[in-house]
């Protein structure tokens, strides 16, 4: 039996609750099926259609999020539920018959925007790559986790990569200019994905840090540092994320009241997002957190 654990993750919507695994469970997408009828390329959902409640299922790359009828209250069946996808998946069995569809390339679109920083070409795509967003700064860290990152790193003038969730970011070294080579890496990865190839097989530090993270996490949705990630998610991140950036929280100090945050992808290292950022990102948590907060430190991912 493999170590694959499942967790379980609320949502905002009460009737649709997430089991998060410690392990990709698919290669990029999502799957959303409506019916057991629909769930023919998916073992798995066909087998929890099988429990009365289940009205929807949703499987992405890392979770997979069950909503269901008001027949039941989620505290009642959850645990049963994350036991079912839990024994299921250890005992080596798929979530999804991805293979089916091998054969039949998808409609792939992939186009190259320039971002604020000089040294960053974002990759934008119609494909879902990944549910979680991830980072690596050189080719030992992606040959751990990310084929694709991996693949990148072997253009000589590739620095840093960070996959979103339909977008690359790729940070280049200075003895090249993007007019040069963005068409390159752009047919690059559109012939990559078109191929169906994987993206991402391992979330990186899953295994290492998963009891840490379920330790941590209760904590971090509580109080002032959850008011800090839903502001952060609602109104930073998007706008951060058409520049080919993301925004990630990393601590908040109670005693100084001072909010950590981590700058990714065409964020980190850009000659003026550190500043703009953590000026713009300090003003509104200051004007929505009156007396909260004291300071903003930025840090290059």
């Amino acid at each position: 039996m493999s170590s694959q654990t499942i967790t379980i993750q609320s949502t905002n919507n009460d009737t649709i609750l997430k089991f998060v695994s410690n392990q990709i469970l698919i290669n990029g997408g999502s799957y959303e099926f409506n019916n057991i009828d629909e769930a023919k390329n998916s073992p798995l959902a066909q087998q929890l259609f099988y429990l009365p409640f289940v009205k929807k299922i949703f499987i992405t790359a890392n979770f997979i999020a069950i909503q269901r009828f008001d027949i039941v209250e989620w505290t009642d069946v959850q645990e049963e539920v994350r036991e079912q996808i839990e024994i299921y998946l250890q005992d080596g069995n798929i979530a999804v018959k991805e293979s089916d569809n091998s054969t039949k390339k998808e409609a792939i679109e992939v186009y190259a925007e320039v971002t604020p920083n000089p040294s960053v070409m974002k990759f934008g795509t119609n494909k879902a790559l990944t549910s979680t967003d991830v980072e690596y700064k050189n080719i030992e860290e992606a040959s751990k986790s990310s084929p694709l990152a991996q693949a990148l790193f072997s253009f000589p003038f590739v620095k840093g990569v960070f996959i979103s969730e339909n977008y690359i970011s790729v940070t280049k070294f200075d003895v090249i200019e993007w007019n040069e080579v963005y068409a390159e890496v752009r047919n690059f990865i559109s012939t990559y994905l078109q191929d169906n190839k994987t993206i991402i097989k391992e979330l990186p530090q899953a295994t290492k840090s998963a009891e840490e993270q379920k330790e941590v996490a209760p904590i971090d949705l509580e109080g002032t540092p959850a008011k800090i990630v839903d502001i952060l998610d609602e109104y930073i991140r998007p706008a951060v994320a058409s520049d080919g950036g993301n925004i990630a929280f990393k601590s908040y100090d109670e005693e100084s009241k001072v909010v950590s945050v981590i700058l990714q992808g065409a964020c980190s290292g850009c000659p003026s997002s550190t500043a703009t950022l953590k000026n713009g990102i300090e003003t509104m948590l200051k004007e929505m957190l009156p007396n909260q907060i004291s300071e903003v430190v930025a840090i290059n991912g």
